[in-house]
């Protein structure tokens, strides 16, 4: 399974998109990897904000990009507070 996922840090008020292919170990990444580089490395409080599976990584590729080219808190808030929105997505990135 492809899933679109958004993780929160309340510590940088900041979201952090970003798909994968295995969920479980791409979170462990995320909250346990040493590695300095990587963005989410500058907070420990990060949590799942929203998971969307997708059909096929093209569509979650897609949807990811959506996410990010709107660059706003906002939208990645109304993500969760307005699903329709999250159904809509799933069906415009369908056949991508």
């Amino acid at each position: 399974m492809n899933y679109v996922y958004i993780l929160h840090s309340a510590k940088l008020s900041r979201f952090y998109t970003g798909f994968t292919a295995d969920f479980d170990t791409r979170l462990d990444f995320h909250l346990n990897s040493e590695q300095e580089r990587k963005f989410t490395y500058k907070a420990d409080d990060w949590i799942v904000f929203l998971k969307i599976e997708c059909e096929s990584k093209s569509q979650a590729l897609a949807i990811e990009k959506h996410i990010k080219d709107m660059k706003s808190k906002i939208y990645i808030e109304n993500l969760l507070r307005y699903p329709e929105v999250i159904n809509k997505l799933l069906e415009k990135y369908k056949d991508c």
